[in-house]
């Protein structure tokens, strides 16, 4: 994929696409000296990496609030927070326990001025209400979960990014959690899940 196919996916306006080549730029460089990214996904940010977290956007057309649990490089909630520019009250948390991923965030939050807070702390002892609260590669479900329960609490709804694993972390997940839940299959790859959370609640 390139930008033009991921403009022409998204309708991204240009002010947009020419933010989220700086935010390559950026991420390109503080790879080279911490793990923020595989090395080898670079290459292929506009599909690996952009359109898998802005299609996020396509399952909550209405949502202007997010919360992005373990952001780590950035992703869903950098992408998230460029193309909410557009969206009257956009604002997406950028929370992480690791000092060091928050700041290589902040200077991207800074220097695009983007609609976002970061949170150098640990997602579940937050006090935030937002419309969704997302996350990607952070850990298993049945884990995950209960760093989200806090923000099912105060209405959010869950969209989360998973592997090809998502239905065996599910099953799993459901031993643990009485969830209302459904997956849907990835457009930026057929093997990864989009997970969406309406209610939760332990079991």
């Amino acid at each position: 994929m390139t930008a033009d196919d991921f403009q022409r996916l998204t309708g991204a306006a240009p002010a947009r696409m020419a933010e989220l080549e700086v935010f390559l730029e950026r991420l390109t460089e503080a790879n080279a000296v911490m793990n923020l990214v595989g090395p080898d996904t670079i290459p292929d940010f506009w599909n690996r990496h952009a359109w898998d977290s802005a299609q996020l956007l396509e399952h909550a057309p209405d949502a202007a609030t997010w919360a992005d649990l373990g952001a780590g490089a950035g992703f869903p909630g950098v992408v998230l927070a460029i193309l909410s520019k557009d969206r009257p009250n956009g604002h997406v948390w950028l929370i992480d326990s690791l000092g060091k991923r928050c700041r290589f965030l902040q200077a991207v939050v800074d220097e695009l001025s983007l609609p976002a807070t970061v949170i150098n702390g640990r997602a579940e002892t937050q006090s935030i209400q937002v419309d969704v609260v997302t996350a990607r590669a952070v850990a298993p479900l049945d884990k995950l979960l209960g760093y989200a329960q806090p923000y099912f609490q105060r209405g959010a709804k869950g969209l989360f990014l998973k592997g090809e694993k998502a239905e065996a972390e599910l099953q799993e997940a459901r031993k643990v959690w009485h969830l209302e839940a459904e997956l849907a299959v990835s457009r930026s790859d057929p093997r990864g899940r989009i997970l969406t959370v309406r209610s939760l609640r332990r079991g």
